[in-house]
């Protein structure tokens, strides 16, 4: 077994280690701080609960203390990205811990709270910034920060950074930041399409995954309950009473669907609070504080609450609706059986989840246990087997369809030959598109748009402040 003392970090960060109880790694923080050390880029991939923030914060600290010097006026020589308030907190309290007998300073800056005292932590200097990314743009905006002096920038939980709503912000930032600098990623999940962003802006990284893409934590024992979309209300609150069932954290797709289950739960005689993004700083606090003291042991959350709120003793994670996004189901499961304890993940699936349903068992590579509590049992639960192509259908029509060249029929069923010429219309020519310079002939209608998905919810649960016109400054 690796110990920290055998992976070269400094004597400071190893007392402080000890004195937290901290003696050996885990495989991500094993594997990645020897390259984090030898300053190459880093793209680190492992499941959320595994130690990701010590992995990047460790030699992070090590490096500062070696090579010594002070941070910027205005600005700071380590800047990590965090997606929400909660989890950019978590971070900092890590990086002041491992680094208690080092004399740096660390600073957060993130929206729902007043630009003052984070304007005068920046003036001064800072060694360390965890921001999200909407604040930091108002700074950087406003002139209170600077990033020229940035010496190594940290993305965390990389693929929710990247997704489509961080995206601009996060590239507006990273132009900011000197290009000769160290870039480290690390996440819980790494789709196809976000690892190709990443790459942009990593420089030759190193590789470092301890799980595969997209597991689920062996000690959750995951299940899905089939119900109807409106009896959920009364099988959450059956659930939430069953025996066993201590801290527990729901998850709605949206932000006023949280406040609606938070009052269903209320009448139903269950203590439970909402967390996301239209709660003040103020509220958020308190709602993570009643939820770990166990006087509100029912969390209702949007995705905001999935990634980096590190809550011990978790024992369920209810999905109440099933996330777009597949992997986002692994986020939010990872919220129970952390540190080696076990937990339970319960998803409750109506018709209209089944095909989200699907595509989490294909990303996970598992089927998981159902049971049909639904009051009618007479639709189908399966997924059905593709549908046989459609038969070419050949011979019909006159003139030309889309069949071929001849005198072909139409191409699965579209564009039918045209009509026979009327009495005194001459028929087309041959190598002439039946309409041209002949009349009446028809034109085949352009296909219909498929309409848009509508993600614009996914941006209001993800972001940590308000749009920027709305943004108080």
């Amino acid at each position: 077994m690796t110990l920290f003392n055998e992976l070269g970090l400094a004597a400071p960060l190893l007392r402080a280690l000890d004195e937290a109880g901290y003696t050996a790694p885990t495989p991500i923080q094993a594997k990645a701080i020897p390259v984090v050390l030898e300053g190459r880029d880093l793209l680190g991939i492992a499941q959320t609960g595994t130690g990701k923030t010590a992995a990047f914060a460790l030699p992070i600290l090590h490096r500062l203390q070696a090579k010594g010097g002070r941070p910027p006026r205005g600005g700071c020589r380590v800047l990590v990205l965090s997606p929400t308030r909660e989890l950019a907190s978590q971070i900092a309290e890590s990086f002041r811990t491992y680094g208690t007998y080092l004399g740096l300073n660390v600073a957060v800056v993130f929206g729902g709270v007043p630009h003052g005292p984070q304007r005068r932590a920046l003036s001064a200097g800072v060694d360390i910034v965890v921001a999200t990314p909407g604040r930091l743009q108002d700074h950087l905006d406003a002139g209170t920060a600077r990033l020229d002096k940035v010496e190594v920038l940290v993305l965390d939980e990389a693929d929710q950074m990247l997704d489509q709503g961080f995206l601009p912000a996060i590239r507006r930032l990273v132009k900011a930041v000197p290009r000769d600098r160290q870039t480290l990623f690390f996440s819980a999940t790494m789709p196809t399409e976000i690892g190709r962003l990443a790459g942009e802006m990593l420089q030759e990284p190193a590789r470092v995954e301890v799980a595969p893409v997209a597991t689920t934590a062996e000690r959750v024992a995951q299940r899905v309950l089939h119900v109807e979309q409106g009896r959920k209300r009364i099988l959450l609150a059956e659930l939430l009473r069953g025996e066993g069932v201590g801290r527990t954290l729901v998850f709605t797709r949206t932000k006023h669907g949280a406040d609606r289950v938070v009052k269903q739960l209320e009448q139903d005689g269950l203590a439970a609070n909402a967390i996301h993004g239209n709660k003040s700083q103020g509220q958020r606090e308190r709602a993570l504080a009643e939820f770990k003291a166990g006087t509100a042991p029912v969390m209702v959350a949007t995705d905001i609450a999935a990634r980096g709120i590190d809550v011990d003793g978790v024992t369920h994670v209810v999905q109440y609706d099933l996330p777009e996004v597949p992997e986002t189901y692994v986020h939010r499961i990872g919220r129970t059986a952390r540190a080696g304890a076990s937990g339970e993940a319960v998803a409750l699936v109506c018709a209209d989840d089944l095909e989200k349903l699907w595509a989490i068992e294909k990303l996970i590579r598992q089927k998981v246990p159902d049971a049909d509590m639904r009051e009618d049992k007479s639709g189908s639960l399966t997924k059905a087997p593709p549908s046989a192509p459609r038969q070419q259908r050949g011979g019909g029509g006159y003139g030309r369809g889309r069949g071929g060249p001849g005198g072909g029929g139409s191409r699965h069923g579209q564009g039918q030959g045209a009509r026979p010429p009327q009495q005194g219309q001459r028929p087309a020519q041959h190598g002439q598109r039946q309409g041209e310079g002949g009349g009446e002939g028809r034109r085949r209608a352009p296909a219909a748009e498929a309409p848009r998905r509508d993600r614009s919810w996914r941006e209001g649960d993800f972001r940590d402040t308000a749009p920027a016109a709305t943004r108080g400054r």
